[in-house]
């Protein structure tokens, strides 16, 4: 196996199994660890976590991944009037055990969004307010958390109405983190709601 082959697939390990949280920190202590002076791409990890996944969790994982799907539209049915788009690995369709639904809403009034998840009935477990640098920009987002059952939790993030339609690029794929918003995602789960949106990586 090619050193970079065997940090990819070691620094999977570590995220698979929660040691490390981050891309790159995983990739630095499986270098490290194995003694390879040898860095992979953030999709190169990417890959060789779903491959490990799909040995870890077989069939359970595509039921989970079908069901978290449907939690997904369900919730952004209730959030139709805040522009909901479906993001993370539920998008992608790479979730594995332990992933949470990720939910981008745009609205000026982070109160609101949480006043209309209590009146449909969702238990909110807490509201964050997080600021990010972007471009030399300052962003600021409310982090709602939800439970959803069983388990699963949803992240509810809350961004300016001035970000609607904004797509920013993918750390890890280096695409474009278009998700998908209610329609789209109920005519996926209709055609082909195991389908992956995960780009073709180039060639080293």
């Amino acid at each position: 196996m090619e050193p970079r082959d065997a940090v990819a697939r070691e620094a999977a390990r570590l995220i698979y199994r929660g040691v490390a949280e981050e891309y790159k920190h995983a990739k630095e202590m499986a270098a490290r660890s194995l003694g390879l002076n040898a860095m992979p791409s953030n999709h190169e990890v990417a890959e060789e976590l779903d491959l490990l996944a799909d040995r870890e969790e077989g069939v359970e994982r595509r039921e989970h991944l079908v069901r978290l799907r449907r939690e997904a539209l369900d919730l952004m049915k209730d959030l139709d009037g805040y522009g909901p788009v479906l993001t993370g690995s539920v998008w992608r369709g790479t979730a594995r055990r332990g992933s949470d639904v990720d939910i981008n809403v745009y609205s000026d009034e982070p109160k609101k969004v949480e006043e209309a998840l209590h009146n449909e009935g969702y238990e909110v477990n807490s509201i964050e307010e997080v600021v990010v640098n972007r471009a030399g920009r300052t962003i600021r987002a409310w982090h709602i958390s939800v439970a959803l059952g069983d388990g699963v939790h949803a992240e509810v993030v809350v961004r300016s109405e001035m970000e609607r339609g904004e797509v920013e690029r993918c750390e890890i794929y280096g695409d474009l983190k278009r998700g998908l918003k209610t329609a789209e995602l109920e005519k996926l789960m209709r055609s082909d709601p195991l389908r992956k949106f995960v780009p073709k990586r180039r060639q080293r």
